[in-house]
């Protein structure tokens, strides 16, 4: 019998009515003879209630103490989805992190699945039983919880699915994956699938339909994602390998924003790679996602210097910035979206950043940092501008 592991968002979770209609959804599921492991995100808004709870203590709480705080909201949605199924007449099982052995690794707030022991799993999984699974929280080497960071019962459910060689099916408050941002832009176009590079790129840019490692696993391990409505007949979208595709018919997938960073410019420095280099690294050392690093021409051997890093991170980043480089100045611009096209056809259709940058320059829309790969374009803009940026190119490229 196949592993189906289902993952349902804070938003599908986020009231006991909701939650009795979730587990009706799963019922007629199992009925279909499938073995059943499901992760829940915390109900609705519950993780920034707890953030908000912690802010009233300090405004820098200890980190090891705040991830044990929020994986309380996950654990409140796994017991009361399994109590709901259990009304129903079916048997239900929930477990922790801690109860199924989720390993992590790394740094509080954003920890990473080493492993996971299955074993428990499995063992309900033949008894009949549906599991539920708290999602977004593991257990590291000292036996502390950690979580995973925004959107990781994503990753859970991924990390799940691979463990037990089974399907993955991510349930959330939208149809599908669009093209566009729907919120933003009302004629965006669902994608019936999406190729796994494409969709990596733009949950790193911002697209906050997945979380970014949980496409890195599954890609690695190969396994499709769905991604739709739950209790819905509306045909979703499948993120997966998507082989034969026609790139130069349609150069552009899809567009991400992110409002959640910060522009840094140090003026003036030695033009020194090794200034840089330990710069950057000590910054990398906090798991701070250094971006959009630019550097101007020298003149008498100095040099300026930006990149983006998330706004979160710059209260600690400008304290190591200010003991590597002393006195020299640092202006922070916090006015940035950064808006990014990202499509495999690129690779092979030449004139897709002159036709963004054509489209921008006719709306005055101003481009102060501009970073590429092969599949993306990624430009940093006035936040007053992001919904005039995100109009204008989706009808240039059809999205």
């Amino acid at each position: 019998m196949s592993v189906v592991v289902q993952k349902y968002g804070g938003s599908s979770v986020g009231t006991t009515e909701k939650i009795k209609k979730i587990a009706q959804s799963i019922i007629k599921r199992k009925d279909k003879d499938t073995d059943l492991v499901i992760v829940v995100s915390a109900m609705g808004d519950t993780t920034d209630d707890l953030l908000s709870l912690s802010k009233g203590i300090g405004e820098e709480p200890d980190k090891r103490e705040l991830d044990a705080l929020l994986s309380t909201g996950e654990i409140i949605s796994s017991a009361l989805l399994a109590m709901a199924i259990k009304g129903l007449g079916y048997d239900a099982i929930s477990y922790t992190a801690y109860q199924i052995g989720i390993k992590t690794s790394g740094q509080y707030g954003k920890a990473l699945i080493e492993d996971i022991h299955g074993n428990k799993i499995k063992k309900s999984l033949k008894e009949g039983k549906i599991v539920i699974v708290a999602g977004f929280q593991g257990i590291n080497g000292e036996g502390d919880i950690t979580t995973l960071g925004r959107g990781g019962s994503d990753t859970t459910a991924v990390a799940l699915a691979v463990k037990l060689d089974g399907r993955c099916e991510i349930y959330t408050d939208v149809s599908g994956i669009y093209s566009v941002d729907p919120r933003a832009y009302s004629e965006a176009k669902k994608l019936d699938e999406i190729e796994y590079e494409e969709m990596l790129e733009l949950a790193s840019l911002g697209a906050q339909i997945m979380h970014s490692r949980s496409i890195e696993l599954a890609q690695k391990y190969g396994i499709p994602i769905y991604v739709g409505l739950s209790d819905s007949d509306i045909k979703g979208t499948v993120i997966k390998e998507v082989k034969n595709v026609n790139m130069e018919s349609k150069p552009v997938t899809g567009i991400a924003t992110n409002d959640d960073d910060v522009a840094v410019t140090l003026k003036n420095i030695p033009k020194d790679v090794n200034i840089l280099s330990t710069i950057f690294e000590a910054i990398g050392s906090k798991r701070v996602n250094i971006d959009m690093i630019s550097q101007s021409s020298p003149v008498d051997g100095m040099v300026s210097v930006s990149f983006t890093i998330p706004k979160e991170s710059l209260k600690d980043s400008l304290k190591i910035i200010e003991k590597l480089t002393g006195d020299n100045k640092v202006i922070v611009d916090e006015d940035i979206t950064k808006f990014s096209m990202v499509g495999l056809g690129m690779k092979t259709t030449s004139g897709v950043a002159a036709r963004m940058f054509k489209v921008f320059s006719a709306n005055d829309i101003e481009i102060k940092m501009i970073t590429t790969s092969e599949i993306r374009i990624t430009c940093a803009i006035k936040t007053s501008d992001k919904l005039k940026a995100i109009k204008i190119v989706a009808n240039e490229f059809n999205l």
